[in-house]
């Protein structure tokens, strides 16, 4: 395993992140169980997980399941970088979400209640709250900070302009601020590459994408590989409607001798200022074999066949022979 700062901080994480949302709806606890300790045997710390995961209302069962599993490994907390989420509604009171103060508390509490442990490594804010100022934000977070609950603070499904308003405002307050994002971003989902990770490499947030092989649809789903969502019908039109651009994706995968999950990991961990994509396996199968993706190295001709078949958001312009149409985003498609 290859491991990387999580953004401008000194702390070491996996190129790949476990991520858990499927443990407790469908993955049972016992298969979760394996799948985190042969995670770790692998060498892959980085653990990602949210109060609202596990599909019981309220219950934050998957966090419960990964408390169940240091509970019953002694020892191995201090091994895994554990990420949570705050934000989701997680009871019927008029505090019980979003990012005030007292939600901040009072979620990080029963967190970390849930998970069995003393801390939580990166507590990432699960969405924007525009009705929250960022000074209450950072002295929830700093004051939980002090009492040794948390060490950093991250964010996800942010805008690139919301990155900046909180890096800006820890700056002002004389904080560390936000020094992760998780987005979704994947071959088929490049937007980010508009606003936000431009600001991620610019503040030195680190970029954790989730969804990274499209819900599946990247997994070879038209010659029948395991993993894509064909049952689903919103993911029967999207293949359909991406027909074309699969056909080519596919054949190209062929031809480099590699599974087509594999390569658009591989991709991933290509692109300048990524830290560690999200990986959520359902198997054992499906954890393992990702590793794969570690090995395939792409060059300059693969990495511009890639994009040709999923068109780019940050290379606007760039087969221009002016210079300045050669600009990444935001200024490719503003000048």
């Amino acid at each position: 395993m290859k491991y990387v700062n999580l953004g401008r901080t000194g702390c070491k994480v996996s190129r790949f992140c476990l991520g858990t949302m499927n443990f407790g709806p469908r993955t049972t606890e016992a298969d979760s169980h394996a799948i985190m300790t042969k995670a770790l045997e692998l060498g892959i710390q980085f653990w990602d997980t949210a109060c609202g995961y596990g599909g019981k209302k309220w219950e934050g069962y998957t966090e419960q399941i990964i408390g169940n599993w240091f509970a019953a490994n002694p020892g191995k907390r201090d091994a895994v970088v554990l990420a949570t989420k705050y934000y989701g509604t997680m009871g019927a009171g008029p505090n019980d979400g979003k990012a005030s103060a007292i939600n901040i508390r009072n979620s990080c509490d029963a967190s970390l209640r849930r998970l069995k442990t003393d801390r939580i490594d990166l507590l990432q804010m699960h969405h924007v709250d525009r009705d929250t100022p960022w000074e209450e934000v950072y002295q929830a977070l700093d004051t939980l900070r002090i009492q040794g609950k948390i060490l950093y603070a991250g964010s996800s499904n942010f805008a690139g302009w919301h990155i900046t308003q909180a890096v800006e405002a820890a700056k002002r307050l004389g904080m560390l601020g936000l020094v992760s994002e998780q987005s979704m971003y994947s071959l088929n989902c490049r937007y980010v590459e508009l606003e936000v990770l431009p600001a991620c490499r610019h503040y030195g947030v680190a970029m954790i994408p989730y969804s990274p092989l499209g819900g599946g649809l990247l997994s070879g789903v038209l010659s029948g590989e395991k993993g894509g969502r064909r049952s689903a019908d919103a993911m029967l039109k999207t293949i359909e409607e991406s027909r074309g651009q699969l056909v080519k994706w596919e054949f190209f995968c062929k031809e480099l001798g590699e599974k087509p999950a594999d390569v658009a990991l591989a991709w991933l961990l290509h692109v300048p200022g990524m830290t560690a994509p999200i990986i959520g396996p359902r198997t054992m199968e499906q954890l393992v074999g990702s590793l794969q993706a570690l090995e395939i190295k792409l060059g300059d001709d693969e990495m511009k066949e890639i994009d040709e078949i999923w068109p780019s958001m940050r290379r606007a312009g760039a087969e221009s022979s002016e210079p300045r149409y050669r600009y990444e985003s935001p200024e490719a498609y503003a000048w």
